[in-house]
């Protein structure tokens, strides 16, 4: 037993010696490494930044009410074109019971008191003809007269103003809602029957429609911090929009805020820009928006993947190929950089073939 122990042995460590030369044998068969290599190639290098934001109208009003009261009709709806007082809603008013109270009292008063000046006109006018009366006193109980006239047309008015929203005198009508403005109607957030609000110097008022000039758009947007001296006003956009494919659209830039806001924690700064809008399309109000803002470019110049770039000793270098699969690290001088291409001013040629890392 002992014997074919021994012999047991010797065959395991005979397998183990033999199974190392195997894999040792294999790993010297194996082909060497070969590194892939580029030529440097001319393209044009834009550095540029992205700003975010929508394409909204420059001008875009908000049409209210004169007089509180129900929605009685409404002749607009949204996305349908409106000149300067087309009308937009009606109103039915309803009255508040104590002010239209005071204001038939007040009308009653009124006619008492031409009714009385008028009995006392006509009884001084005959006693005037007769020449019992002064022309001065006559006078005086003329203009009494007629201002106890005024003020019965001034209440007659008034009830009218409360009860119909209309002046018998001016012949406005204030529960009839205009457009203030010429343009497209974006939005009528009330409907037939609702109660609105009228605006004053205490209240906003309801809002019965949103006006505005499809016409003149601009894009308005934020920029970081770190790029927002980078930018000036009069610097060309690129707005690419996200509901319209394959389509770009060209803005310049005309409002940099001076003051920056915390979002999240990072520094941002409102940027304006005028959109220059094709004739055929048709950009709609609130459409989100990325703006390209070019920084710097440079046309037709030799340049290299940033990628196989090396950065040691303050320096750039490249791995250039001397012979086959030979490199050897030369200093090369940069200039832009788009985050993918990198400007090459010197160092290298066309020709040239250098490692990619």
């Amino acid at each position: 037993m002992k014997k074919y122990a021994m012999i047991l042995v010797a065959c395991v460590i005979a397998l183990l010696f033999l199974g190392t030369a195997i894999f040792l044998y294999r790993k010297s068969q194996q082909d060497p490494v070969v590194y892939e290599v580029e030529k440097p190639y001319i393209t044009d290098i834009i550095k540029k930044t992205v700003a975010t934001g929508k394409v909204v109208p420059r001008k875009e009003v908000s049409i209210k009410s004169q007089v509180s009261g129900v929605v009685d009709k409404i002749y607009v709806v949204p996305g349908q074109k409106v000149d300067n007082d087309d009308l937009i809603a009606k109103i039915r008013l309803i009255p508040d019971m104590e002010h239209l109270n005071a204001a038939e009292s007040q009308l009653d008063t009124a006619k008492i008191n031409f009714r009385n000046a008028k009995r006392e006109l006509d009884r001084q006018q005959k006693l005037y003809e007769d020449g019992l009366v002064s022309k001065v006193e006559y006078n005086r109980l003329l203009l009494d007269y007629e201002l106890q006239e005024e003020a019965v047309e001034a209440a007659e008015n008034n009830v009218a103003l409360i009860k119909e929203g209309a002046s018998k005198k001016s012949g406005q009508v204030s529960n009839l809602v205009k457009a203030t403005t010429a343009g497209m109607v974006l939005d009528v957030p009330v409907k037939e029957g609702t109660f609105v609000i009228e605006t004053n110097t205490f209240n906003e008022g309801t809002t019965i429609a949103e006006i505005a000039n499809m016409t003149d758009m601009i894009f308005e947007g934020t920029v970081d911090e770190s790029e927002v001296g980078k930018i000036r006003e009069g610097m060309e956009l690129v707005l690419n929009v996200g509901a319209i494919d394959n389509e770009s659209f060209t803005a310049v830039l005309e409002y940099i805020a001076p003051k920056g806001i915390d979002d999240q924690g990072t520094i941002k700064f409102e940027i304006r820009a005028a959109v220059n809008i094709q004739t055929d399309i048709f950009l709609r109000a609130g459409y989100s928006a990325t703006a390209d803002i070019v920084l710097d470019k440079r046309t037709d110049v030799l340049a290299v993947n940033e990628g196989n770039l090396i950065f040691e000793n303050e320096g750039v270098y490249v791995e250039v190929e001397v012979s086959e699969q030979k490199f050897e690290k030369r200093q090369i001088e940069t200039g832009l950089s788009d985050g993918i291409n990198i400007e090459v001013i010197g160092g290298i040629e066309q020709t040239d073939k250098i490692k990619r890392l």
